[in-house]
């Protein structure tokens, strides 16, 4: 199994954990999140990316759960059809999502999930003026 492939299988045993989660925040979107952007390259659409950095904007730094970060995607798709290319870092942050399952099930777990989503935002530190710009110009709520 090639080091991409293993990846995407710890990220589907991730997204069961999180889909079978009871809290009704929705941790799920927070991973998928993270995932997008850790794991882009030059072929990812910027849709993807720009909404993956945009969701952890919210997240991190708004206090958003996954579902109003759900939202706010629709709210967004709805608006803007074209999305800037944003600049790849070379590095994606230092914690993976095999870090996030190394941790036991429940609250360490959920605690590094959100840990993880902080690593992946400073890692695209650049592009913070741009997303925070976007969300600006688009969702009049945040």
């Amino acid at each position: 199994m090639s080091e991409s492939s293993l990846e995407q299988a710890r990220y589907y045993e991730l997204s069961y954990y999180t889909l079978a989660h009871k809290d009704p925040r929705f941790l799920h979107q927070h991973i998928v999140d993270a995932f997008a952007a850790q794991t882009a390259d030059e072929n990812t659409k910027p849709i993807k990316l720009a909404f993956a950095l945009i969701g952890l904007y919210l997240y991190l730094e708004k206090n958003y759960t996954g579902k109003q970060v759900q939202s706010a995607h629709v709210a967004l798709a709805n608006r803007q059809k074209e999305w800037p290319k944003l600049d790849l870092p070379e590095t994606r942050g230092q914690i993976t999502v095999e870090d996030v399952l190394a941790e036991p099930e429940g609250a360490e777990r959920d605690e590094m999930i959100h840990r993880w989503c902080g690593s992946v935002w400073q890692a695209y530190r650049e592009s913070h003026e741009r997303v925070r710009e976007l969300v600006s110009n688009y969702l009049m709520d945040a």
